[in-house]
């Protein structure tokens, strides 16, 4: 009896043990339902220097992963096109070699037309405007286009509003630029509204815009003012028209099945940092304007307004072109110009 008494004491504490152990595995599990714990690395490319405004969002998106995930999510930034040119760096994204990435609206809306909406011209007032804007429904549509290249479109991100530069003529109205040879972006919305006013395009490479300018191959450009001081395009350009004609939104993505492989918190955690990057890129860029302008003048460009309403023709030109070859560009248009 003594020695029954001792066996049922042993059994009953190896019952006790392996109820404890398994309502703390039942614990642990019911934890990992919002957070699995994981830890990342994750890979993210873009196409400007570290100087510009989208490295230095992307960085505070670095920031952001890190600190709101208690250090369980890093991020490795590849800037200055170090994985190559956007083209290549949407198919790394999509296949998963690369994790995330900011790709511009110019080059998505070659794999998605709906994004040629947000290069409607003089749709918004300011950076503010256009980064309230990408909140909206037709902005989310525009994003979520993306889902079937494998690819999760997550938020936008602005630097500055377009402006134009030429390299010695005086540009006052649309009519003065007929005939003058200007680099744009090789996006056709954005080509289209130049060649409305007589200009002709040329889609030339960043690297090759400088030396183009210098020679006389082209007769000015369509840039931001970040570029403009960062590439010293003040050197061969004498004049600049602060036009903010149309703003340069990049598109924060990630590769789908990757970001689907998250638990919600995790997810949540990468919206929320792109959301306080996205503040950020604004609130730092809208505060620049006048001291770029500035600085562009000491250098000795004319800086300059032209006033938009002699713009009004080319851009209804525009919207009417593009409004119609897509319901969601013609649902944004309605939405900003309303």
């Amino acid at each position: 009896m003594k020695k029954l008494r001792i066996i049922m004491t042993v059994l009953l504490a190896l019952f006790l043990l392996t109820s404890c152990s398994s309502g703390a595995k039942d614990s642990a599990s019911s934890g990992d339902a919002s957070s699995d714990g994981k830890a990342y690395t994750f890979k993210l490319a873009h196409i400007t220097p570290p100087s510009h405004m989208w490295h230095k969002a992307a960085e505070k998106f670095k920031e952001e992963l890190s600190k709101r995930s208690d250090g369980r999510i890093e991020l490795e930034i590849y800037p200055s096109s170090q994985l190559g040119s956007e083209a290549d760096m949407m198919q790394q994204i999509e296949s998963g070699s690369v994790d995330f990435g900011f790709i511009t609206a110019a080059y998505t809306s070659s794999r998605s037309p709906s994004f040629a909406a947000w290069f409607a011209p003089y749709a918004f007032e300011d950076l503010e405007a256009a980064h309230k804007e990408r909140q909206s429904e037709p902005a989310k549509k525009i994003l979520a286009t993306l889902d079937e290249q494998g690819i999760t479109g997550l938020d936008y991100l602005f630097a500055g509003q377009r402006v134009m530069l030429f390299k010695d003529k005086d540009v006052q109205k649309p009519e003065d630029m007929k005939g003058l040879k200007l680099r744009v972006t090789p996006s056709p919305p954005m080509q289209d509204f130049y060649k409305s006013t007589g200009a002709s395009t040329e889609g030339l490479p960043l690297p090759e815009v400088y030396s183009a300018v210098q020679t006389g191959v082209i007769d000015g450009m369509d840039m931001d003012l970040d570029a403009a001081i960062t590439n010293k395009y003040y050197e061969v350009a004498k004049y600049g028209a602060v036009t903010n004609h149309m703003v340069w939104p990049a598109v924060a993505m990630v590769n789908k099945k990757t970001f689907e492989g998250m638990s919600e918190e995790d997810q949540k955690i990468v919206r929320e940092s792109l959301e306080a990057a996205a503040d950020y890129a604004v609130e730092t860029r809208s505060g620049q304007e006048e001291e770029f302008k500035k600085e562009l003048a000491d250098n000795g460009m004319k800086i300059y307004d032209i006033d938009p309403e002699l713009f009004k023709p080319y851009i209804e030109e525009f919207d009417k072109k593009y409004g119609p070859t897509d319901p969601l560009i013609q649902e944004f248009i309605d939405s900003v110009r309303k």
